[in-house]
């Protein structure tokens, strides 16, 4: 793996932080805490605040360390998956924690939090220096695992383009891609491993290159962004783990608490609208933004990955 500091630039930060109303000893989870961005601020605004930071990849803590270092609230870093959030709440307290350090052990998990961040895009970190392949404008391995040491039962995008059947291929990237030539570039990615495996990033992208027409490899976004989506997608359960972490994030926040998430692409965003509607429905929340928060031109500007990001704010009332 890739090792340096972080680039990621945190999307919405401002929008997100005043959204979650939080007080001088908030509770918090950031549950996808990638750069830190969200837990930092929070840490200089609200230096009492008591933050558990989850994300996948372990090694995103080792690389914020410095962001933390004089930072006075009370963070501890658990290497889980968002959907597991409910898992160490009975875990006994690591002897090692302390403000502004943080520690990679488990917990005394509080019963209820104040506020949950889901900050759902991949990190500029993750894409750009991790090694693992979710970049298409990088030659490396086909792993598009957002864990940092995969082990051999851990699917791949490897295993996915050298062994599932075409029909599945198609319909993961039709469904989770809305790639229009889905069809095209799964038998173009069958009729290739036939010859030779597909090993790297780059083989996958000039599979998907001769797969497409040429008006559509001169689009104003990349022929294979779609499909690399989609593969990332089906090797992490994104969605899977995105309705699970909702429901539980739900059920261990607090009355009068706050859920932030933020999408980007249709399929998050329509899971996460239609979870707030049903909750809504059943009077057990209220929507603190009717319409998704979009960022600013100004941030669009500055940060081109922001432009397809939506906050949706919900407060639990019951």
């Amino acid at each position: 793996m890739t090792t340096g500091k972080l680039i990621h630039k945190t999307v919405l930060l401002n929008e997100v932080i005043e959204g979650l109303n939080l007080k001088d000893k908030s509770i918090v989870i950031d549950g996808t805490f990638g750069g830190g961005g969200h837990s930092a601020e929070i840490c200089k605004k609200y230096p009492n605040a008591k933050i558990i930071a989850i994300d996948q990849d372990a090694g995103t803590f080792e690389k914020t360390k410095e962001k933390f270092q004089n930072l006075k609230c009370d963070i501890t870093f658990v290497n889980i998956n968002f959907r597991h959030l409910q898992d160490f709440r009975n875990s006994p307290p690591s002897p090692s924690r302390s403000k502004g350090q943080g520690t990679h052990g488990s917990i005394n998990f509080p019963n209820l939090v104040d506020a949950i961040i889901f900050d759902l895009g991949l990190s500029s970190d993750q894409l750009e220096n991790s090694g693992r392949g979710f970049s298409f404008m990088k030659d490396e391995p086909l792993l598009m695992t957002m864990k940092e040491n995969p082990s051999p039962e851990d699917v791949t995008s490897y295993e996915v383009v050298n062994t599932w059947e075409e029909k599945n291929l198609a319909d993961i990237i039709y469904g989770y891609g809305e790639e229009r030539f889905a069809r095209r570039i799964a038998r173009g990615i069958v009729e290739a491993r036939e010859k030779k495996e597909i090993k790297t990033t780059f083989d996958l992208v000039k599979i998907i290159s001769e797969s497409t027409p040429g008006f559509y490899r001169k689009g104003r976004i990349h022929f294979a962004t779609k499909t690399f989506q989609a593969l990332r997608i089906a090797v992490n359960d994104e969605l899977g783990a995105l309705k699970e972490g909702l429901a539980k994030g739900l059920s261990v926040l607090n009355k009068d608490g706050r859920m932030a998430v933020i999408t980007f692409h249709s399929l998050e965003d329509r899971i996460v609208k239609r979870f707030y509607k049903e909750k809504e429905k059943e009077g057990v929340v209220k929507l603190i933004n009717k319409k998704p928060i979009k960022p600013s031109r100004e941030e669009i500007l500055s940060n081109n990955r922001a432009r397809s990001a939506k906050l949706r704010i919900l407060e639990k009332i019951k």
